[in-house]
Parts: C-alpha cells; sequence; structure tokens
C-alpha cells in the first residue's frame, strides 16, 4: 500500500512527536528514512511517542545526498496505515550523537541503509538521535571539514552521549594517527560535558573459509587493525566501548558466507561492506544492546 506522507512547516531543532496509529503493524519513519517506532495496533489503536532531531542537510552531514526536504517529515509505510492523530512540539532534551561513516549514515536512498537510522526506535520520547555521519568519512576527514566534527562538537551539550565509530576509510591511516585522531575527538566531546563512547566498526562480509578476512575484520592496507587501536583508545583514555566489531563478527560468521547475505547489499548491489535495511536493523540492535548494558542513559529514555 502507498505509504502515508506528513509534512510539517517547522524550523531545524528538536521535536517530541505523539503519533496514533490504527489499521496493520505500521512502520513510522522520520526524516531521511529513520525508523522511529513499529506500530502494532493489534484489537485497537497504537500510539507513540519520540524525539526527532530535524536539521539541513536532513541526512549525511556531509552533504553527499544534498539538503533533502525543509520541515519535519513523517512516513507511515505498512500493508494498511491509519493515521489517527498526530502532535508535535519543540524541544530540547538529551541527544545521542552518532559520528561516523556510510555505515552509520542515514542514507537517503534505498537500499542502504545505515545502522544509525535503524537506531532510533530503541528510544521514546526525551532522547533525539543525531546521526552526524557521512559517506567516505574517516577519522581523519571528519576531523578536518567544518561541516563534521566543529558542526557537531558545537551542538553538543552537557549530559549528551556521543557514539564514535571510525575505521572504514582509515584505510592507510596509521596506528599513531589513528589513536591520535580518536582521542582528540574523545577529549573535544569531553570539554563539551558530554559522554564519548567508542564503537568498533562493523564487519564487512569477507570470508577465508568459515571466517572473516582481515579485510572484513577492518585492517587496514598497512595492516593496521583498526578495531583494537579503538579498543586501546578507550582503555587508555578510560571511556566507554561498545564493540560491535566482536558482536557482528560473531553473528556474520555464525551465519556463514552464504547466509548472511542478507545482512549485506551482496545481493543487490554485489556490495560487502553497506548494509541493506535488515542488516543495518539487526547491527542497531546489537549497539541498541551494549549501549544498554552500559546504564549511560536514563532508563526512561528507552522505548518500552
Amino acid at each position: 500500500m502507498t505509504p502515508i506522507i506528513r509534512i510539517f512547516d517547522v524550523d531545524p531543532g528538536h521535536y517530541d512527536v505523539s503519533v496514533v496509529i490504527g489499521g496493520a503493524t505500521t512502520h513510522v519513519l522520520a526524516e531521511a528514512r529513520r525508523l522511529m517506532a513499529v506500530a502494532s495496533p493489534g484489537d485497537g489503536p497504537a500510539s507513540h511517542a519520540f524525539t526527532v532531531n530535524v536539521r539541513t542537510p536532513e541526512s549525511q552531514q556531509n552533504g553527499y545526498d544534498g539538503d533533502g526536504c525543509p520541515g519535519l517529515t513523517l512516513t507511515f509505510a505498512g500493508p494498511a496505515p491509519e493515521v489517527r492523530s498526530i502532535e508535535l512540539a519543540r524541544t530540547r532534551g538529551r541527544a545521542l550523537f552518532l559520528a561516523g561513516d556510510s555505515t552509520v549514515t542515514d542514507q537517503a536512498t534505498a537500499p542502504y541503509t545505515g545502522w544509525g537510522q535503524r537506531l532510533p526506535r530503541h528510544f521514546g520520547r526525551g532522547l533525539s538521535v543525531v546521526n552526524h555521519s557521512g559517506s567516505g568519512e574517516s577519522s581523519a576527514s571528519f576531523l578536518a571539514n567544518p561541516a563534521m566534527w566543529a558542526q557537531m562538537r558545537e551542538q553538543l551539550c552537557p549530559g549528551d552521549v556521543a557514539l564514535v565509530q571510525f575505521g572504514h576509510n582509515d584505510k592507510q591511516t596509521s596506528a599513531v594517527e589513528f589513536r591520535s585522531n580518536l582521542t582528540r575527538i574523545v577529549h573535544g566531546v569531553e570539554a563539551r560535558g558530554a559522554t564519548p563512547i567508542l564503537v568498533t566498526p562493523v564487519v564487512r562480509r569477507r570470508f577465508n573459509g568459515a571466517c572473516l578476512d582481515p579485510d572484513g575484520l577492518i585492517v587496514n592496507g598497512l595492516g593496521v587493525d583498526l578495531p583494537a587501536e579503538m579498543r586501546t583508545v578507550a582503555a587508555a583514555q578510560g571511556v566507554a566501548l561498545i564493540d560491535l566489531t566482536r558482536d557482528s563478527r560473531d553473528l556474520v560468521e555464525s551465519l556463514g558466507p552464504e547466509e548472511s547475505k542478507p545482512l549485506y547489499l551482496s545481493r543487490e548491489k554485489q556490495d560487502d561492506t553497506h548494509t541493506s535495511e535488515h542488516g543495518a536493523t539487526v547491527f542497531a540492535d546489537l549497539v541498541a544492546t551494549a549501549l544498554n548494558k552500559l546504564a549511560l542513559l536514563p532508563a526512561t529514555h528507552w522505548a518500552a
């Protein structure tokens, strides 16, 4: 069935949104395909509340996908969506920032989907996910581009949390430079009163037999084990770490070369790095589980 789309003429900022959904199971998306909630009305209407970050550019913050549409766009997709009501109000509660590359970012065009796009559904009203990532970004380019690091740093407020994943595009970055770049980001986040969390990069689907090869495990062209370097920085700086490399490796290797294909764009695009909508959802669930265990966000921010 054709999705229901509602557009609200609002300025950039953070907005609390309440929706009441009838009909069949409905995926509620905001802006550039960010999954905010999955409504299952069952025998009666389903109510959901969440907080959305509205910005320009709407999706990738390095401008890779252009500016997108002004205002707030909400999309209700499913076999028979029924939108009973929508309410919104401007706010600025706590924010969860994401700094990363194409495997994290809000991808404007399907089938490409970053795990950051599927993360918001884990949170309710009061926590806004600000995905400040972009395709092609490395730890060095993120720092060098004013639209990336400088703009994100200015938005950080005390109490915010920042998830930082780099590595996929640090193909010729030395271990010393990688550690230095990550340390600079960590210190910058902390200087704003926010909490940094390093996230080791999601694996590529690159097999050697039944196991992922070094390229799949994000060992770069200089032989630098980038996830290991990130673990070293986290330990040295005393900051939290989500080991997505380990968790995604365990999952992908357990599925094997064939059954792991649906997680990536292996069949559609012959692409074993970028994830499908399904894969991004699965990897976002791994991130959410690990983040919840760290207990750095109040329980009231998590969706029921």
